[in-house]
């Protein structure tokens, strides 16, 4: 999929190395707002993004201040000359934004999964030159999120640009959501001229966990960062426990260290270039030994249905992960990656089982 897109330095925002992005989650009162943007005008963001309206999963939470928040926004804008962005969900909200002349916009994890949401505010950014960044839906489905991207390329915008901001997920972890770096990855390889922004705040849901996070994104050729930051965190009326201080994001910022996808060193490209033909050589072994696998997987299957057996045998299956996972762990192989593993071979293997049946 090739989508015409127009480079991050031609969006009209102050952007050197990477989109920084910082600010409350929410807007509260206009003196916090002036004050987070004092504490950050001196910190190179491309723009202060600040959540006015609020969907919560459960009524009665803090749900913004509405539409109140932008005159707050503009002031703080004309003062402190920082670029201003706000999360939209519905028509209304873009057209007030418009109004304002607000800088950015940007989709939420609740909206993008929402054809129905993510079309009407395309259709009221038609005929805009407003830059728009989707995050990711909170389920794991890459899907809706290129769907969502390609709603707004429709209604023909061409600044627009992807947040990784998480997915849930049942398995218990640190984070708040779970990072799932392959989701993004792949959908830098479908898209692969979109910018991508890490979301550290909300898939950590702890501060401290920020910088691990901002740096593995980093690591990762991400094209900036959305983080998010209040005044006073500890008085923060949502997500709190996810926000920093102005003096601990400049010190995030500090730390954090650029990749390269190269270098110019000519040693580097020749041995890496060894190296890279190393892989290929032992990829395409293991591909031949994996057909050979599902060669005796058939032969495997054969048997069973001369004798009325299911293709899926539970005992086999718990063994086969007991004993890859042990091996796994010697060769300093991660559970979860052998785990990942086996299930994706253990699938092709009954996928393939049933459409012998199919013939059959």
């Amino acid at each position: 999929m090739e989508l015409s897109l127009t480079p991050l330095n031609e969006w009209g925002l102050p952007v050197k190395n990477l989109l920084l992005s910082a600010g409350p989650c929410s807007a509260e009162s206009e003196e916090q707002v002036m004050a987070t943007a004092k504490g950050l005008a001196d910190s190179n963001i491309s723009f202060m993004r600040v959540g006015l309206w609020k969907p919560r999963t459960r009524p009665g939470s803090f749900e913004g201040v509405g539409i109140e928040g932008l005159d707050w926004l503009t002031r703080a804008r004309d003062e402190y000359n920082i670029p201003i962005g706000i999360e939209v969900a519905t028509p209304e909200h873009v057209e007030a934004c418009l109004k304002h002349n607000i800088d950015i916009v940007w989709i939420g994890a609740r909206t993008t999964p929402n054809p129905f949401a993510v079309q009407a505010i395309a259709d009221a950014l038609k005929g805009t030159d407003m830059p728009i960044l989707i995050k990711n839906p909170i389920s794991p489905d890459i899907e809706l999120w290129l769907g969502a991207i390609e709603r707004m390329h429709a209604v023909g915008l061409k600044k627009i640009g992807a947040i990784h901001r998480g997915f849930s997920s049942s398995r218990q972890s640190i984070y708040r959501f779970a990072p799932n770096w392959k989701i993004p990855i792949e959908l830098k390889r479908r898209l692969p001229e979109i910018p991508i922004l890490c979301d550290p705040s909300h898939i950590c849901g702890k501060s401290e966990l920020i910088f691990s996070v901002a740096q593995e994104a980093l690591d990762l050729l991400y094209d900036g960062l959305m983080v998010e930051v209040h005044i006073d965190p500890t008085k923060a009326l949502s997500d709190a426990e996810q926000q920093l201080t102005p003096k601990q994001y400049h010190s995030l910022v500090d730390r954090l260290t650029l990749k390269r996808e190269l270098s110019d060193s000519q040693e580097f490209k020749t041995r890496l270039k060894e190296l890279r033909t190393e892989v290929d050589h032992i990829d395409n072994n293991v591909l031949e030994l994996l057909g050979k696998r599902m060669e005796i997987v058939q032969d495997m299957w054969a048997l069973k249905l001369a004798n009325n057996v299911s293709a899926l045998q539970p005992h086999r299956w718990k063994e086969i992960i007991k004993s890859r996972i042990e091996a796994g762990q010697d060769l300093q192989l991660s559970e979860n990656f052998i785990f990942q593993l086996f299930q994706g071979i253990h699938e092709e293997a009954i996928r393939q089982q049933a459409d012998t049946t199919d013939e059959i």
